[in-house]
């Protein structure tokens, strides 16, 4: 619906033809009343706001107009994806499948191994953790390409809360225990997630966070792996600089090893170096691929014919053979240890639980596939809670074996099931040979492959484009380096918030002019040649207005008003009839948002001032209805536009 304006339509003429006409009319243009959205009763609300919060994906999209079986079924196929794809794999899939899942699992046990010792377990638990969980996320995971495994950041992550509470050199069978339970209750902590698609919760951790904690985990971490690199027996327990580099300094003399320096210097140079053809050369991306193997072989090899061991060359020792023995008896379900392993599950659950929805989400958009984070999140959620049970700690997925799994042609999830039954024929046949592979190689494996952790291009781009984003990553990765990883994680996720906060309480306001030869106004400080309209102040609000900035918006208008005055009283010309306030960005208001307005409204009139919005939103302008606002300033002083105002109260040009 829309009404001609009132008023002297001779007193203003508008060309209302084109350009190439040369008749002009002084028929007053339309203004459009700003529309009113239908009224919605109390449960409607709700029920729209939590289908948006909670289920804006329309998770119920493909039940509509389903028979009750079909429902079942469909039913089935979301939890099990495998249900729905398996239909139509082929053999031409299984073998793109089968040569992703061997090269993975070249890639997968020596870094099962070393991210074990990381996390001060026995190495057997690296490749247990490397069997179990791949096989379930192989039946219940969204993403292709994810491989399934231990990982470096949730390994430190873990090793360091649990050596807070449990020293795993004294009470290693109560060390391992609580791992177990922290991965119990990391596992439930992902499933609840994922369930009450609380996923969004996850974004709170922001890029640069992530991209800060990963950093500052990857220098510890290779901090850490001094104690296996030079061959010290007696190394410290705490993950800070100052304490790791006083440890390695106050060896030097009586501590390093030669022979393990030999070694680890040799085939950390060889690691390098192969990852640096695959980066060069994407087609011999196998190179890095199976260079850990091929490390541990060929070092195992080599301690075993010349007795390094005999010489201080320290060894991985014998590794439990056999398949993943159950672990359920071992999980504190009671006792002190009980609350301990919830904390730790939880934390670490979380970060893991970033970790892999940041990689499924990569390589999706990469192959162009949808991935559903909150069904990622229950099967992320059940391979560890089923991993608890079977010997594992915490899984997630990994990026170096994602990009190789992805590389080398897998097609569907079945290459994690590749990978976990070469893992299982390891256990079961092969794990005696690993008794004299040196730790040293282990230790030149985890640094090769977490110097892939420290993104220095993303680092740069934070600092070109939102110095806050630079302040978050390296506050993050500094409080890692030097204090603890918990303090580190704490760091990113307050630096997080701080910035929510900030934007939120403190949002832009600008001037906005109108851009010559258009009807269009834009921030005079974007747009130079924009035009202030005489006796008018045109201010944007370009964010919701809460409880929690609407006392800063009051004010920063009144700045820009009182500023504004000042200069055109310096210069004589015409006072300020007018405010309008272009509403536009403005997504919502509370009660303390429209008091604000008020209060606004009557400081304006006591100055002769008139207040008039300009296309507020479907939600803002229905509150404004509710609270009798827009009777207190007058519907006429409503607007779609900010020109439509300019035209009907003759003011400059519009």
């Amino acid at each position: 619906m829309s009404l001609p304006i009132s008023g002297d339509v001779g007193a203003q003429e508008i060309d209302i033809t084109n350009e190439t006409s040369s008749q002009h009319h002084s028929e007053a243009p339309y203004i459009h009343k700003v529309g009113i959205p239908p009224k919605q009763n109390l449960l409607q609300e709700i029920t729209a706001t939590v289908k948006e919060t909670l289920f804006a994906d329309d998770l119920f999209r493909h039940f509509k107009d389903q028979p009750r079986s079909r429902k079942f079924i469909i039913g089935i196929q979301s939890v099990f994806p495998i249900l729905e794809w398996g239909r139509h794999y082929n053999l031409t899939k299984f073998r793109g499948d089968l040569i992703a899942g061997l090269t993975v699992a070249s890639l997968c046990i020596p870094q099962g191994i070393a991210y074990a010792k990381v996390a001060n377990l026995d190495p057997q638990y690296g490749l247990y953790s490397s069997s179990v969980p791949p096989l379930i996320y192989a039946f219940m995971g969204s993403s292709r390409d994810m491989a399934i495994g231990p990982v470096a950041v949730v390994s430190l992550l873990l090793g360091a809360l649990l050596g807070e509470e449990i020293d795993p050199d004294i009470h290693p069978l109560d060390y391992r225990r609580l791992a177990f339970t922290a991965t119990f209750f990391a596992g439930i902590t992902e499933v609840v997630l994922g369930f009450f698609r609380l996923g969004f919760l996850i974004d709170f951790l922001s890029h640069a966070a992530v991209v800060g904690f990963m950093a500052g985990a990857a220098i510890t971490i290779s901090l850490q792996q001094f104690k296996g690199l030079l061959g010290i027996t007696k190394f410290t327990k705490k993950t800070d600089i100052v304490s790791v580099m006083r440890s390695v300094w106050s060896t030097v003399n009586h501590g390093w090893n030669w022979q393990t320096i030999v070694i680890a210097v040799t085939f950390l140079a060889f690691l390098l170096l192969a990852k640096y053809i695959g980066k060069k050369n994407r087609k011999l991306f196998w190179v890095p691929a199976i260079a850990p193997l091929i490390s541990i072989i060929l070092s195992t090899f080599l301690v075993y014919i010349t007795r390094a061991d005999k010489h201080d060359v320290a060894i991985v020792g014998k590794v439990k053979k056999g398949v993943n023995p159950s672990s359920v008896n071992e999980i504190f379900f009671t006792g002190t240890y009980l609350a301990k392993g919830f904390k730790i599950g939880v934390v670490a659950g979380l970060v893991a639980l970033a970790e892999a929805i940041a990689i499924g989400r990569t390589f999706a958009t990469r192959n162009n596939y949808q991935l559903d984070g909150n069904k990622e999140m229950i099967a992320q959620g059940t391979m560890n809670v089923v991993g608890s049970m079977t010997s594992c700690f915490i899984t997630t997925g990994s990026f170096s074996r994602s990009a190789v799994n992805c590389m080398t042609g897998c097609q569907t999830t079945v290459s994690n099931m590749v990978m976990s039954c070469v893992v299982l024929l390891t256990l079961e046949l092969i794990t005696p040979l690993f008794k004299y592979t040196p730790n040293a190689i282990l230790a030149s494996i985890v640094i090769s492959a977490t110097v892939g952790l420290i993104d220095i291009e993303a680092i740069l781009l934070f600092w070109k484009i939102d110095k806050f984003d630079f302040a978050t990553c390296t506050g993050a990765c500094l409080g890692v380096v030097f204090v603890s990883v918990e303090i580190g994680l704490l760091i990113a996720v307050s630096i997080s918030f701080a910035k929510i906060l900030l934007q939120v309480t403190r949002p832009r306001t600008s001037i906005l002019g109108k851009l010559p030869r258009t009807t269009n106004y834009g921030d005079i400080l974007q747009y130079p040649e924009a035009k202030k309209v005489p006796g008018v102040l045109i201010v944007r609000v370009d964010s919701a207005i809460y409880f929690s900035n609407s006392n800063y918006i009051r004010e920063r208008i009144w700045r820009w008003l009182g500023d504004e005055e000042e200069y055109l009283k310096e210069n004589h010309q015409p006072r300020i009839q007018y405010l309008i306030l272009e509403m536009s960005p403005v997504t919502n208001i509370d009660t303390s948002g429209i008091q604000a307005l008020e209060e606004l409204h009557k400081s304006l009139q006591k100055r002769n001032i008139q207040l008039v919005l300009a296309n507020p939103g479907p939600v803002v302008i229905h509150k404004l209805h509710a609270s009798k606002f827009t009777d207190l300033i007058g519907e006429d002083k409503i607007f779609v536009t900010v020109s439509d105002a300019i035209v009907t109260y003759k003011i400059g040009e519009a």
